[in-house]
């Protein structure tokens, strides 16, 4: 058994078993072969390039790597779904259309950081179950995919074991190669202004680690170490439950699905981030950023 043992920077206080995201990723495995003939072909195997990510998440699930392997092999990843999807040639933000073989760099180095941030931002109880939960349902409906479906299912499970207090963890082999799956389906169709969508879907999680990496930066700390000053760190850290902050996610999250269900998506992404912007004043009034380590 994989133990996640607690330390000064854990939002746990007893070693629990982790790695319960491979569970996830098995299951989400089956259902798009099962899927297979309504699933564009390219579409597949880049999904299916996350092998390596998982590979390295179950290895990183028993014995701590560097984070230079994870990177390289992220990196492999990332090219190999690139390469399936054809490439990204242009970003449509409507407004105006980013073009041309640059995009591609663009496009890899999001991948990493997706990647990356869905595994820091998996750091208290029903977190990263209950977003993935979310942005599948969200995928299905605004965009009509089965795979969010999929998505959905198969975390369902696991995210019941995750509840707040958590039997079990998902482990990197989940967050890492679930932020992978995300990364593929954000660069699959980035026509007609959908990156504004995703941009909306995963905002609690993007905003958190981007906020969060800069302002470790500008303070000159180093910020490839473990910490616990993410947003929903502090929350927990100011007194709220862990199922306290993942059940007010989840009602922001709806609200915005909702908004962008009838609304322009420009607008709700222009709302969105303004929202953002004030959540961390008001986490920044309760929990003050350099009182955490």
């Amino acid at each position: 058994m994989i133990l996640d043992i607690p330390n000064n920077r854990s939002s746990h206080t007893i070693p629990t078993p982790r790695g319960g995201g491979l569970a996830i990723i098995i299951s989400f495995y089956i259902g798009i072969i099962f899927l297979s003939n309504i699933i564009d072909t390219n579409l597949l195997l880049a999904l299916f390039s996350s092998i390596p990510i998982v590979i390295v998440g179950i290895i990183d699930d028993m014995v701590t790597l560097s984070s230079k392997i994870r990177i390289v092999v992220q990196g492999f990843s990332a090219i190999l779904g690139l390469y399936f999807l054809g490439g990204v040639h242009s970003i449509d933000f409507i407004f105006f259309e980013i073009n041309g073989s640059w995009v591609n760099i663009l496009a890899f180095i999001s991948i990493i950081w997706i990647i990356n941030l869905y595994n820091f931002l998996d750091g208290i109880d029903g977190y990263a179950g209950s977003e993935a939960v979310f942005i599948g349902v969200s995928i299905f409906i605004l965009f009509n995919n089965p795979l969010g479906l999929i998505i959905a299912v198969s975390t369902l499970g696991f995210l019941f074991f995750n509840w707040d207090k958590a039997s079990i963890f998902m482990g990197d082999v989940g967050s890492t190669t679930i932020g992978f799956i995300f990364a593929i389906l954000i660069f699959w169709d980035t026509s007609e202004g959908n990156i504004y969508i995703w941009l909306v879907l995963l905002s609690l999680f993007w905003f958190d680690a981007t906020y969060t990496i800069i302002r470790r930066y500008i303070n000159g700390e180093k910020i490839t170490e473990a910490h616990n000053k993410h947003l929903f760190q502090r929350l927990v850290q100011s007194g709220w439950s862990h199922q306290r902050v993942v059940i007010n996610s989840i009602i922001i999250n709806i609200i915005f699905l909702i908004a962008l269900y009838y609304l322009n998506h420009i607008l709700v992404f222009i709302i969105n981030i303004i929202f953002m912007a004030l959540i961390i004043y008001l986490i920044n009034k309760k929990r003050d950023f350099n009182a955490s380590t």
